[in-house]
């Protein structure tokens, strides 16, 4: 098992998983955040502190796209370690927001640490 960063985190990038992360297992997009799947450990400590309830455990079912997503970006994207301020000024309003990969989704990396 692993855990996946799913849609929800899409132009929300909160940031306050990176901090948590004991393996720094996340990386960074334009407007999210991934988690690489052969590195995280399955500790289950940044699932609670999403504010956008965006990372799932990969064994929930229908969450396959997101591994792959997330297997696929965390090799090119950079890795963050630690909580940067990057948080868009309307990620509160775009946090329930549905289907957001097909409106928002950047393929471009963020500028990692």
């Amino acid at each position: 098992m692993t855990y996946v960063v799913t849609d929800a985190c899409i132009r929300c990038k909160y940031m306050d998983c990176v901090e948590v992360c004991p393996v720094d297992c996340f990386y960074e997009g334009e407007n999210m955040l991934v988690i690489n799947p052969s590195e995280c450990i399955d500790c289950g400590v940044c699932e609670p502190e999403c504010p956008a309830e965006a990372i799932l455990p990969d064994t929930e079912n229908g969450l396959e796209k997101w591994l792959e997503l997330n297997t696929t970006f965390s090799a090119q994207w950079p890795n963050v370690t630690r909580k940067l301020d990057q948080t868009p000024p309307d990620a509160d309003a775009m946090k329930g927001v549905e289907d957001k990969y097909d409106k928002y989704f950047s393929p471009e990396p963020g500028a990692g640490d």
